[in-house]
């Protein structure tokens, strides 16, 4: 083929760092955390990204035009929002009724489906008839499930030393199926590649010769065909880069693409390849050169505008409606003060905890409680880092038995457990045994089996309890003391525990005014058979229950010479005041407090008043989380609690609860701004007070983490409705794990990323419907204003609207919505409370 490159002169590497920055990471099956998939094109706007992902690979960022069309019918958007949606798009000529009737018009004869942007192994296809683009991804994924398998598997050859890059390359000169498969130059192609990957990219670039203007969109294009690896590959830099690394993992899995493209090339090029690659290099041009311009979903986009519009219209009228007694503080010193996760699921629980008693406070802050700490679990030589993914760990912390010797035989005997356990593995699974297994030792299982069946076992113990006695889970704390376990730095200082918990009262607004019982309260799940499980457990924890770091924050905050030094620095916590780390399980919305032994003599009476307020807080928790499975409201209490929890045991449940799905705001103002107003378990309820906030520091600590973190999750939600396919993981019932790092819909394909279907509808409708994030912050305008200035990722998710940032002002009133560029608008009650249809 003759080389037609022009880009003569371009920089790899700064192409490639461009290029690898659309992709945004994706973590493991352990840690499963909520990404933004549209975290590469946050500084477009969310209608150019809805363009620009169309034309690339027709991925969607809207529903089906008849998706709207419904919300029209059902009343969910009024002719207001339509309006005003119109009135942004620059299409206020029009009447509500108008566009409705030209999009209907439009859809009803839409043309055929779009050109997307083409890579060689489109043209390879249209050479041969033959799949290359499916038939380059199964053996990336036959290989990559190896390569980054997490033990999982029994057998593994795979190369693994050096790069990357190199590791694949030494496998494929050797591999012989793409070659029996039609592609006959494959290995001779990989072996004449360099060793490195900036450079075989640079190669390969050179003798595909894509036009230069199509370079950046060429290579997004084909990292996004293998989205699924890319977005892992992607997640392992991030993790790299995080902690002061230089990793270059998706670099390298560009490098193994563009190797892939280029064997294509070079099997065809003698039949016609060239003239199909020609072609679709118009092809491409053409697009690239006509973005920002897509009639086929401008219609989709204004309508998805009217539904965010219609979704800001309720809550505004909702909170601005509020009480106004119920803005007013507690007058009485509380006996429990409860500090949950802003998650969306602790808005349900808080609800029902405060209805019991005025006794009772709750707030809200991220689930790690400002210690970001490295949690290694009893007998672990190694752990995992409990924060959010947006910042690193700190130091270590160990889990211990309080008793001494009791802590060496546990220890021991979890190690001889997990030794037996997996001896017993390999056995079940070696190719010989597992032939005799069944035969004699089959029936023995029996028992288990039906008890796992019907819910009365579990198939598999909950994770953190696996080897460990019910006297050990018990007895289980954690060691602050300050030492080095594994080359790492274990437990904190005195002075760093002084930092640490200064930090975190001032961040959670929690300064003076303690009560009795300080609830600091991580959250987790429970499932069995749930590849996924991990993605209903704390977000903020790193995909992690928050035990660990309630914990922590217990200890710290109880110790009495942590307390005299906050004294010094004007934090007064009353010798009386006791914190309690404890856990709500989101499946079963039980809550289970660790640190029983904190709990003086002198308040047995009125801890059993908290306990019991749990427990009923627990109960109507539960009957309002079934109205959402469907369970009859006809059973008692007890027996819908009880269908409740057995979701939670079910081998065969796919829906033991609905995680997230949901959620749509995120309220930063002080909690009697909400209390009492039933947002329906889909806000994050994040404490704050401003006038508290010296320099607005937690503010931007907010806005630069919670905030982005919900982004995310609300994202991921959001991508894992519109488009399944392209950002989700498809049909529950289908998924197989691929060396214990995520999912294949079946036994091939690219490693999925995003949620099940199971997990944002129940069959019938949407759980989660696409709504983006609304932000109300309670806070001056100057000092929002002032953090967007600072911060430029920040800035642009609300420049661009990939969340809506509003104003609630000291009445409590949400008054002001952000428009872009540091301005904002005036809201208008009336047009947010009218209620004309179409």
């Amino acid at each position: 083929m003759v080389n037609t490159r022009e880009n003569i002169g371009v920089n790899t590497e700064q192409l490639v760092k461009h290029t690898v920055e659309k992709i945004a990471p994706l973590w493991t099956l352990e840690n499963f955390i909520a990404v933004n998939p549209y975290w590469g094109k946050s500084d477009n706007s969310f209608e150019e990204a809805a363009k620009y992902y169309n034309k690339l690979n027709s991925t969607q960022l809207t529903m089906p035009l008849s998706f709207y069309m419904t919300a029209i019918d059902e009343g969910v958007i009024k002719k207001v929002d339509v309006e005003k949606a119109l009135e942004q798009s620059g299409l206020d000529k029009l009447s509500a009724r108008e566009f409705l009737n030209i999009a209907h018009s439009n859809n009803k004869n839409k043309k055929a489906v779009q050109q997307n942007i083409q890579i060689a192994a489109d043209c390879a296809e249209k050479v041969s008839g033959i799949d290359w683009s499916a038939v380059m991804t199964d053996c990336i994924t036959s290989w990559a499930s190896s390569y980054f398998d997490k033990g999982v598997a029994n057998w593994n050859t795979v190369e693994r030393s050096g790069s990357l890059f190199h590791s694949w390359r030494k496998d494929a000169i050797h591999d012989k199926k793409p070659k029996i498969l039609g592609l006959k130059k494959f290995n001779s192609t990989v072996k004449s590649l360099p060793d490195d990957a900036i450079e075989s990219i640079d190669f390969c670039l050179k003798e595909l010769a894509p036009k230069n203007a199509t370079l950046e969109v060429y290579l997004h294009a084909l990292l996004s065909r293998v989205g699924g690896w890319a977005a892992y590959t992607a997640g392992l830099d991030w993790e790299a880069n995080l902690y002061g690394g230089n990793h270059a993992q998706l670099t390298d899995f560009l490098a193994v693409l563009l190797a892939w493209e280029l064997s294509l090339q070079n099997s065809y090029e003698d039949q016609s390849f060239e003239i199909f690659w020609e072609m679709s290099q118009v092809n491409n041009l053409e697009i690239i050169s006509d973005f920002k311009n897509d009639e086929s979903i401008d219609h989709r986009l204004i309508l998805q505008n009217a539904y965010d519009l219609a979704n800001q219209r309720e809550l505004i009228v909702k909170l601005n409606s509020a009480d106004s007694e119920t803005s007013k503080p507690a007058e009485i010193r509380p006996v429990l003060q409860a500090i949950f996760c802003i998650d969306v699921r602790s808005e349900v629980y808080r609800r029902n905890l405060e209805s019991l008693s005025p006794k009772i406070e709750t707030m809200g802050f991220a689930g790690f409680f400002a210690f970001p700490i490295h949690f290694i679990p009893l007998g672990h030589e190694t752990g995992r880092n409990q924060c959010p993914a947006l910042i690193p760990s700190g130091a270590a912390v160990k889990e211990v038995i309080r008793d001494e010797k009791e802590h060496k035989k546990a220890v021991r005997f979890r190690q001889i457990r997990a030794h037996l356990f997996s001896a017993w593995k390999s056995f079940r699974h070696s190719a010989v045994a597992c032939f005799g297994f069944v035969s004699p030792m089959g029936l023995t299982f029996l028992p288990k089996l039906f008890s796992d069946s019907f819910g009365i076992t579990r198939p598999v113990p909950e994770p953190q309890e696996r080897g460990l006695s019910k006297k050990n889970i018990a007895n289980s704390t954690v060691s602050l003391k300050k030492e080095k376990h594994n080359g790492l730095d274990s437990g904190f200082s005195p002075e760093d525990q002084v930092k640490l918990a200064m930090n975190a009262l001032r961040a959670m607004s929690l300064t003076k005014d303690f009560g009795k019982f300080v609830l600091i309260t991580g959250h987790g799940s429970t499932s069995t058979n749930n590849p996924h499980a991990t993605g209903y457990d704390c977000g903020a924890c790193g995909g992690n229950t928050g035990e660990a770091n309630a914990k922590v924050a217990a200890e710290v905050l109880n110790n009495s010479e942590v307390r005299q030094s906050l004294r010094n620095g004007g934090i007064f916590i009353p010798e009386d005041t006791v914190f309690l780390a404890a856990e709500h399980n989101t499946t079963t919305d039980e809550v289970k407090i660790f640190n029983l032994f904190d709990v003086p003599e002198s308040l047995q009476e009125e801890y059993k008043e908290v306990t019991g307020w749990l427990e009923s807080a627990g109960r109507n928790t539960r009957s309002e989380r079934a109205l959402r499975f469907a369970i009859s409201q006809k059973k008692d209490a007890s027996k819908i609690g009880n269908s409740v929890v057995a979701r939670s045991r079910d081998w065969a449940q796919t829906r033991p609860e609905w995680g997230l799905a949901g959620c749509n705001t995120f309220v930063v103002a002080p909690r009697n701004r909400t209390k009492r107003i039933d947002l329906k378990g889909k806000s994050f309820l994040h404490s704050y007070n401003w006038r508290e906030d010296n320099e607005f520091k937690v503010l931007e600590l907010i806005m630069t983490a919670p905030m982005v973190v919900t982004n995310w999750i609300n994202m991921q939600y959001f991508a894992s409705t519109v488009d399944n396919k392209k950002f989700g993981s498809g049909n529950k019932t289908l998924h197989n794990v691929a060396g214990g790092i995520g999912v294949l819909e079946g036994v091939a394909g690219d490693l999925r990323s995003g949620l099940p279907l199971q997990a944002i509808h129940d069959g019938e409708k949407w759980q989660h419907l696409p709504h983006r994030l609304n932000v109300v912050i309670e806070a001056p305008v100057e000092a929002i204003n002032e953090i967007l200035e600072k911060h430029k990722t920040v800035r642009e998710l609300c420049d661009n609207k990939w969340l809506f940032l509003m104003i609630m002002d000291s009445d409590g009133k949400v008054s002001k919505i952000y428009d872009r560029d540091l301005i904002w608008e005036e809201l208008n009650e009336e047009i947010f409370a009218e209620r004309i249809m179409i």
